[in-house]
């Protein structure tokens, strides 16, 4: 589709400065990838060939790093997003009441639950774990899906650029794609497409596989000649990269459709900093240290040696297996060791574990695998406080971590699904705020911390009710419950409504009063019956007089 062409230049000098931005952080993520990831970071140096190589891990000799971070992601994947778990709630705001609107949000949460399981959400979020946790910052696509309502699209690092607005959020992201022409055609249409393409989809067969690079913009929907419809909030162009005014996608989006999450992000920068970076100078001595505790151990078991001349003559040789040939060896001919060493294996055996469980331990690895690595039983209350005290170090993590991905997908989400009608009608309060609750294992520790108070207060209460009875009066017992079950993550169904508690509490008082009633009942009738037995003088029984005559 042909475009404005100026509009289109001033989109590809905002790619290339989003470029330049980005530059300090090519050889830090280079860096990072060498020791850590190697297969999830794009060669920079060879896109001018418009290819994507993979890295070897050729300066990997202890995996630790790795696994660490692999740990890592699997922990953040099962603790906060699990599959096997629901791990958020759709909440009516400021509202604890088991209302219609809270009812219909807890069925949209199940479905919303079931769909993102159907996806490839979770694949995704794997990925995006493993990025976030070793380069400090990971990106991921949200599209609508035909087939599955939505689908996730990860960017590895090296292919987007990202950019944040004023308050901090990253609200423009620009990418790109090496693709084959069939997988161009099939994403954006012939007729979309450049003459040159279109030829290579013509000649069919091996051109097919031709490659085409693919530069995306994702942007504010702003007032200029790129604009679409107002009713998008952000806009989207997809051009070739030879391209100049004419565009392969120029479509608007309702919501932000990108995950743009930081770790944890130095003053103004855009990128985020990964703990990975920080275990990054412990990484490279772990691979240093056992390069020299191998090379120790290839000379004690192949020592280089020396021998006559008159064995061969052949060049010096101090490598493990070499031998060096000298005259008159002591007038003892053969071969004997060169040098003999005797390296402190435990020493350096022992500086090694202990690298390795630095790294572990910035990767939060004593978190995800406290329990399996308790050398001894414990009780639940000493691992409850133990996760406490892990989680305030993650705690700032899972914030941002919340506002930046988690919000961003179930909006995102549920707004597809709202427009494509798969929900129930919504209740006539419908207009009320929405809150997302997250109930996940790292999550549920955190608000358990929350809870602790109110528990020691109730038992607190309890025990002064023994001496001071008045003090039952104190707390209100209904709205602490209904707190305490929301900060625990109980469905609102399995409570009774304000005014369904307000009821049951009339019937029960009704029902009191009747059998109080019922009770004291045949003491009235005896009493009305010696009355009326008694007389009065002359204005007869004393019954009849208390009736009035």
């Amino acid at each position: 589709m042909k475009i404005d062409e100026e509009g289109h230049k001033r989109a590809k000098r905002m790619v290339a400065s989003m470029a330049d931005a980005r530059q300090p952080w090519n050889s830090f993520w280079k860096d990072l990838a060498e020791y850590v990831l190697p297969r999830r970071y794009v060669e920079l140096e060879r896109r001018s060939q418009g290819k994507v190589t993979q890295l070897r891990n050729s300066s990997i000799l202890d995996g630790t790093g790795t696994i660490a971070v692999n740990t890592c992601a699997s922990g953040m994947l099962n603790g906060i997003t699990s599959p096997a778990r629901p791990w958020f709630k759709l909440r009516n705001q400021g509202d604890f009441d088991n209302s219609s609107m809270q009812l219909w949000l807890d069925d949209c949460s199940e479905r919303l639950a079931f769909a993102l399981s159907e996806s490839n959400f979770y694949n995704a979020m794997g990925t995006l774990y493993g990025d976030l946790s070793c380069f400090g910052t990971s990106v991921c696509l949200i599209y609508e899906d035909d087939d599955t309502i939505f689908r996730f699209y990860n960017l590895a690092v090296g292919e987007y650029c990202i950019a944040q607005n004023e308050r901090g959020i990253v609200d423009r992201i620009s990418f790109f794609y090496i693709w084959r022409v069939e997988q161009v055609v099939g994403r954006f249409g012939l007729e979309n497409c450049s003459q040159r393409v279109k030829e290579a989809w013509k000649a069919g067969g091996a051109r097919l596989n031709d490659e085409v690079k693919i530069w995306c913009l994702l942007e504010p929907n702003a007032e200029d000649a790129l604009r679409v419809a107002r009713v998008h909030k952000f806009r989207i162009m997809c051009w070739e990269d030879t391209a100049n005014g004419e565009l392969l996608e120029h479509a608007g989006f309702r919501e932000w459709p990108a995950t743009a999450t930081r770790w944890a992000v130095l003053g103004n920068d855009t990128y985020g900093t990964s703990p990975t970076a920080d275990a990054l100078g412990d990484i490279k001595q772990l691979q240093l240290m056992t390069k020299r505790k191998a090379q120790a151990m290839d000379k004690m078991v192949s020592p280089p040696l020396i021998a006559d001349t008159s064995l061969q003559h052949r060049p010096t040789a101090i490598l493990p297996n070499g031998i060096t040939y000298v005259n008159n060896l002591a007038n003892n001919p053969g071969a004997r060791p060169l040098y003999q060493i005797q390296p402190p294996l435990g020493e350096m055996s022992a500086d090694i574990a202990q690298i390795q469980a630095r790294i572990r331990e910035f990767l939060f690895n004593d978190l995800f695998k406290m329990i399996s690595q308790l050398d001894t039983v414990r009780s639940a209350r000493e691992i409850d406080a133990r996760v406490e005290e892990k989680l305030v170090l993650l705690g700032p993590v899972l914030e941002r971590f919340g506002n930046e991905a988690l919000d961003v997908v179930l909006f995102r989400c549920f707004s597809i699904m709202m427009r494509k009608g798969l929900f129930l009608p919504p209740p006539p309060e419908q207009d009320a705020a929405v809150n997302i609750q997250y109930v996940s294992i790292l999550h549920d520790a955190q608000r358990a911390v929350g809870a602790a108070p109110v528990e020691r207060y109730v038992s607190f209460i309890g025990n002064l009710i023994a001496v001071a009875p008045e003090v039952g009066d104190v707390p209100n017992w209904t709205t602490m419950t209904l707190d305490y079950a929301n900060r625990l993550g109980i469905p609102a169904k399995d409570n009774y409504t304000m005014d369904e508690i307000a009821a049951k509490r009339q019937a029960r008082e009704q029902q009191e009063q009747q059998a109080a009633m019922a009770e004291s009942a045949p003491g009235m009738a005896q009493a009305a019956k010696n009355l009326s037995e008694t007389q009065v003088g002359g204005a007869g029984d004393a019954l009849s007089l208390m009736l009035g005559g």
